[in-house]
């Protein structure tokens, strides 16, 4: 490791409390001229005095121009490290989940910033967001053929942190054949994930403890599951007992998939489908005069960047107003957001006002967050991202 980046004074100091991001604005250009280095180049990180505290990869062409990898300034980022953090990551993830379905390393949760890993039994789907993980890929593969030792790795390198990274989108299987469905468990239910073209990875492993929750709610209950993609609410739903089951969503493909899933664990009678856009749905069932015990609204993020907060919110406010518009007189909203710009409190702020828009009352009766397979780190807010609110909402 020859090059180093040297940080302007005090430009340290996040980095002692323990983050793993350095801006661009933070790097002596002078001392270290960033913009002589190549995307993916491995560093050794310096104090404004020189003195060594980690190693990094750059991209000089991101607001995030380096990512620390560790805090040993020797540290050798290879094949053995990515060996160690895995093991380290699954020693975890067998501590809470008994079978092989979870998210296996969570970025930087997991000390790999810009690495996201999710396994299916032995499928593993990887999304390498940043030009140093892209460089490094022949490392990570051979290391997961180590640890985990998959039938098949999918690269699912399509998402828009990498064009923010100046990175192409593309999704290869890498290794191995693919079975003919990719099948999890969840709470008991099985699922066929679409990892080569579905959203993200193919599953949404972070809501798990919210669904489970939810699951203990809807026995004999008429469920509404808008977002509903593959059916993760909805058809655990009908599986703990839901009377009657609406997935909505805009996508064909995916409510295709709602149907297969609900047919895996024999409740196609329960389960039925609807095409279109959320809002013009949750608009039509409530001039069709539908009612519902309980909605799910699990949308996308609606907040990317700070920009968008003030119409991000404006969305959710409008979204839990629509829905709270489907509930009886004593119903239940399951409200979600996945936004990492949208503050918990501010979720909370958007379901009260559109309780009190209603002229009903609203009871927080349960606030989830991510699974355990998606760990936070202390020093990175933006890693405690999802949030979901179990809502009682009554009349007097």
């Amino acid at each position: 490791m020859s090059q180093s980046l040297r940080l302007k004074k005090n430009a340290d100091r996040r980095l002692k409390a323990g983050h793993l991001w350095i801006y661009s604005n933070e790097v002596d250009i002078r001392e270290t001229p960033l913009k002589a280095m190549q995307s993916g180049d491995v560093v050794r990180v310096e104090e404004a005095n020189g003195r060594a505290i980690g190693v990094a990869y750059v991209n000089p062409n991101s607001l995030i121009c380096a990512r620390i990898m560790s805090r040993d300034p020797a540290m050798q980022i290879d094949r053995s490290l990515f060996v160690h953090r895995f093991k380290q990551a699954l020693s975890l993830r067998e501590q809470f989940f008994p079978q092989p379905f979870y998210r296996l390393i969570h970025g930087e949760g997991d000390l790999l910033p810009g690495l996201v890993i999710d396994r299916f039994g032995d499928i593993l789907v990887v999304q390498l967001n940043t030009a140093g993980m892209q460089v490094l890929s022949d490392a990570i593969v051979d290391a997961l053929e180590k640890v985990i030792k998959p039938a098949a790795i999918v690269f699912r390198n399509d998402t828009g942190g990498r064009r923010q990274e100046g990175l192409d989108a593309h999704v290869e299987v890498v290794k191995g054949t693919l079975p003919d469905e990719v099948l999890i468990e969840e709470n008991g239910v099985r699922f066929a994930v679409p990892v080569l073209d579905g959203q993200k990875t193919g599953w949404f492993f972070d809501h798990r403890d919210n669904r489970a929750w939810l699951n203990r709610h809807v026995a004999g209950k008429r469920v509404l599951d808008v977002f509903s993609y593959v059916g993760g609410w909805g058809v655990q739903a009908a599986a703990s007992g839901a009377s009657e089951v609406l997935c909505v969503d805009s996508s064909a493909p995916a409510l295709e998939r709602v149907a297969r899933n609900a047919e895996l664990n024999g409740l196609h009678e329960q389960v039925t489908i609807g095409e279109g856009d959320a809002f013009e749905a949750l608009s039509a069932l409530k001039a069709d005069g539908e009612q519902f015990d309980v909605v799910v609204l699990d949308p996308p993020a609606f907040i990317k960047k700070r920009k968008d907060i003030p119409n991000g919110e404006r969305a959710y406010t409008r979204l839990n107003r629509e829905a709270m518009r489907l509930l009886g007189r004593d119903g239940l909203l399951l409200s979600a957001s996945c936004s990492m710009h949208l503050a918990p409190e501010r979720l909370v702020d958007v379901v009260r006002g559109a309780v009190r828009h209603q002229d009903r009352h609203g009871q927080v009766i349960f606030q989830g967050h991510q699974a355990a397979d998606h760990p936070i780190h202390p020093a990175i807010p933006e890693t405690a991202y999802l949030k979901a609110l179990g809502v009682r909402v009554f009349r007097d």
